[in-house]
């Protein structure tokens, strides 16, 4: 098998700058290139036709690891992804998973891992940890929380610190009905209060 053609996708400079150094030491893992941000990934692995795209879950402006991989996985020919992070929960596994990414690790996860998880990425494996699979089984069995279009609205607006006013403004409806899609929001979330809405959305995966 040729050595797998790698692109680092990470919005710090020294990060990918770090993993291109200990790459090098690798004679079957060839890094081609590097992006900043998801859009810059998208467009350079249709350009690069890289075999395995390592990405970051956060990227700073734009689109975020998860819709950076979706994307990547339309590609034709698509890529494998692996995304190292140093975010573990389990909504953001599941997510990037779902997305389509062949593996998930943490970015302090030794350097023989990471290259042995490229390896196995690149001949169309999946690269899960077994404590990893468990969580993925077990949050996969328990019920999702399901919000409507508009209750989605309401929440992403509500994250940004926008008041009742404004998020009624932003969305052309009444304080009132706004009033009643938080209450909904907050029922299925389990929460009572705001911040603790946003807290639980962010941990559930939804924002």
């Amino acid at each position: 098998m040729t050595a797998p053609r790698v692109m680092l996708v990470d919005d710090h400079p020294i990060v990918r700058a770090g993993m291109r150094s200990l790459f090098s030491a690798a004679s079957d893992v060839e890094v081609v290139g590097e992006a900043a941000t998801g859009e810059e990934a998208v467009a350079l692995a249709r350009y690069l036709h890289p075999d395995v795209v390592l990405c970051d879950l956060r990227l700073g402006e734009g689109i975020d690891g998860v819709e950076t991989t979706r994307r990547l996985r339309e590609l034709d020919p698509a890529p494998a992804v692996v995304i190292l992070t140093t975010f573990d929960r389990d909504a953001q596994i599941l997510g990037a998973v779902e997305a389509g990414a062949a593996g998930y690790l943490l970015k302090d996860a030794p350097t023989d891992e990471i290259l042995a998880a490229i390896r196995s990425a690149a001949a169309g494996q999946l690269v899960l940890s077994p404590a990893l699979t468990a969580r993925m089984v077990q949050v996969m069995r328990a019920p999702r929380v399901k919000l409507t279009e508009r209750e989605l609205e309401v929440l992403r607006l509500l994250e940004t610190g926008a008041s009742n006013r404004e998020i009624a403004k932003s969305l052309f409806v009444t304080e009132a009905t706004v009033k009643t899609h938080l209450v909904h929001v907050f029922e299925k979330l389990g929460v009572d209060s705001r911040s603790r809405a946003v807290a639980a959305a962010r941990e559930s995966g939804i924002l």
